[in-house]
Formats: structure tokens, C-alpha cells, sequence
């Protein structure tokens, strides 16, 4: 309430304070008459009024007048076309005949000019009231401008969500608390060779491939990391696998939805960049990544072997046996091997491991 509400407080104590030999009818009478209705809502967020059959305020509370931004006393002994435009006056009297008629309440949506200039909405009944043998007309509204705008940013919001799953190409899905797939991309649904309805309902650990239990668990804490709230966006790294069994290495992004300072609801899951699907491979050792890595920039086996510490026939081995895993016969071919299979990052340099926690980690 801003500094008018003692304003509107103490009219209504001056009008119960008066003399109760008034005659009814008499502005002292009908604000007797009213008296309970208005310590009931007078200071209620509801905006609230009463006026006889002639269009006149009998009474308002605050959160009335500030619709029209003014306060109480302001509007109380004036008509209808004193604060609206005549066309509006015209339809609000058409509707007051319509309740004394019927005797029934009506509900309304009243459309109003914000302060601002910006046009206000606000939803509530009419009925009719009985003072001093006299039928009068009563209303309630409820402000619902703040909501229906927030509802049309949140329908835009969903559209853009909507565009982004459906148009931009990107594997994406909307995923549960318990990690199951609620919509999802078509891309999202190509990417993994399932089609979109048996996506749907899917949950998200059953599309991951077997790997080292220590990857898991990183992405286990970082989801209940999302979940409770403890960040809002994590960037990781998984193995796919699709349903010829196929994996591929992607780079996932996850985002969880809304404000609210409880457990999410919803997790937005994009894949940015993914491999090549492959089948598996037996997963490499530090060593292997950084060897591949060092290829990858050009190093000779001699400055592999000295930069690593090792001997060369330690080196032979493992190119050996690097070229065994990824079905490669040459270095140039171990390299692009292991940009294919996400191996290495595709846009580092220098070359580096794709599950690297840190962008300068060699592996």
C-alpha cells in the first residue's frame, strides 16, 4: 500500500463516525449500510466498489481507484463517464441494467488504461447488493495484466524452445528430473537411429554406452548438481549409443528450466558436436590419447618419445597397437581416426583429448 492507503482508511472511519440519524439514502446512510462490506476488502489486493442504478460511486476501495489512478474519495459521488471514455461508460451501464434485470452476478473482464499508458486487464463478478431497500450494484476484480503477461512470455518462450527443437538441426531433448526424454528433436531421434515416438518416454541412462564407471559417476554428480539447483548449466562430454549398438562421442549441453529455488522440474539436453558413429573400442590409456594428440600436431616419433619420456621401442609399441584399436595402417590415418571417433577435440589446438576437463589438459 503506498502512502494514500491512510487516506482511504481514515474517510471510511469519518463516514462510520457520523450520526446514525441520517436519512437513508443520504451519503452518511449508505455508508453505514456498506460499513462491513468495506472493512472486508477495503485493503484487499481484490479491487472492489459499489454504485447505485444510476452509475454513481457509493463506494470504492483502493485497489479500485488506483486502476484509475486516483484514490477512494476521488471516486466516491462521481458517475461512470467521469472516468471512463463513453463508449466504455455505455457498455458498463448496459451490463449494470443487465444484473439489476436478472438479479444474478455476472462475471467480467474489465479493460482499463494503466498509469503507464499500457491497457490493463482485470477479471472479477458483478452482483447485485441490497442498501436501504434500494438495489445497488457491486463488483470485484482481481488484476490479471502481470499474469496474462507473463503467460504470453511464456508461450513465446515455448515457441522459441519449439523452433529450436524442430528447425535448427540440433539434437536436443527435454528431459524429466529422473532423466526421462519428455520431447525431443527429430535430430535427436535420427542421431540415435530410434524413431521420435520410441524416443518419447525413454529414460536417458539406457542411451548411454558402457564406459569407465568413473565418467558415469562424474555425470551422475553433475546432474544432481543441475537437479538441485546448485548450478543451472553444465557442459560435458558422453558416449552415445544408438540402436545398431553404434557409439559416437558427443559434446552435451545441459540447462535446467525456471526460477524457482526448489528441486527442477526439466532439463533441456543439446548436443552441439558429436563423432562419427563407430563401433566400440577397448578405451585408451592417457598415454595412447597423448601420443595421438602429439601426432596430430605434427611431432615426429623421436619428439614424441622425448617429449613422453619414453624409449622408441616403448613408442612402437603403442603406435602398434593404436593402429589395432582404431583400424588405422598409417599416422596420418591414426589422426584422422581419432578426430572421427571423438577422440580429440575438433576445435582445439594444440590437439587435445574431447573428455579433457580443462581446455590446456593435453588428455
Amino acid at each position: 500500500m503506498d502512502s494514500r492507503t491512510p487516506d482511504v482508511i481514515q474517510h471510511h472511519a469519518e463516514h462510520r463516525a457520523r450520526t446514525h440519524a441520517a436519512e437513508p439514502g443520504t451519503p452518511a446512510a449508505v455508508s453505514r449500510g456498506y460499513a462491513a462490506f468495506a472493512d472486508l476488502v477495503d485493503l484487499a489486493p481484490a479491487a472492489a466498489f459499489i454504485r447505485d442504478r444510476h452509475g454513481r460511486y457509493l463506494w470504492a476501495n483502493h485497489a479500485y481507484a488506483h486502476l484509475y489512478g486516483t484514490v477512494p474519495r476521488q471516486l466516491v459521488g462521481k458517475y461512470i463517464e467521469d472516468f471512463d471514455t463513453p463508449a466504455e461508460a455505455d457498455r458498463f451501464r448496459a451490463l449494470d441494467q443487465q444484473i439489476l434485470a436478472r438479479g444474478m452476478p455476472v462475471r467480467h473482464t474489465l479493460r482499463y488504461r494503466r498509469p503507464d499508458g499500457s491497457t490493463g486487464r482485470a477479471f472479477g463478478h458483478r452482483f447485485p447488493v441490497r442498501e436501504y431497500a434500494r438495489t445497488c450494484i457491486a463488483g470485484i476484480y482481481v488484476d490479471i495484466t502481470d499474469h496474462l503477461r507473463a503467460t504470453a512470455q511464456r508461450q513465446e518462450a515455448e515457441e522459441s524452445l519449439s523452433a529450436l527443437r524442430d528447425h535448427s538441426g540440433l539434437p536436443c531433448a527435454l528431459l524429466s528430473a529422473n532423466g526421462r526424454v519428455i520431447e525431443a528433436s527429430a535430430a535427436a531421434a535420427e542421431l540415435l537411429q530410434i524413431g521420435l515416438p520410441d524416443l518419447l518416454g525413454r529414460r536417458a541412462q539406457t542411451l548411454l554406452a558402457p564406459g569407465p564407471a568413473s565418467d558415469l559417476d562424474l555425470l551422475h554428480r553433475r546432474w544432481n548438481s543441475l537437479i538441485a539447483r546448485r548450478t543451472r548449466r553444465v557442459e560435458t562430454t558422453t558416449l552415445l549409443i544408438d540402436s545398431r549398438g553404434l557409439q559416437c562421442r558427443a559434446e552435451v549441453h545441459l540447462t535446467t528450466i525456471g526460477h524457482s529455488a526448489g528441486r527442477a522440474r526439466h532439463v533441456w539436453a543439446v548436443v552441439t558436436r558429436q563423432s562419427l558413429a563407430h563401433e566400440a573400442h577397448p578405451p585408451l590409456t592417457a598415454a595412447q590419447i597423448r601420443i595421438l594428440s602429439l601426432l596430430a600436431q605434427g611431432s615426429s616419433n623421436s619428439d614424441i618419445a622425448t617429449s613422453l619420456r619414453l624409449s622408441r621401442q616403448t613408442l612402437d609399441y603403442h603406435l602398434s597397437r593404436l593402429r589395432q584399436l582404431l583400424g588405422a595402417g598409417t599416422r596420418p590415418a591414426l589422426v584422422a581416426r581419432a578426430y572421427v571417433l571423438g577422440i580429440l577435440a575438433p576445435q582445439a589446438w594444440p590437439p587435445r583429448s574431447a573428455t579433457a576437463p580443462h581446455p590446456l589438459s593435453p588428455a
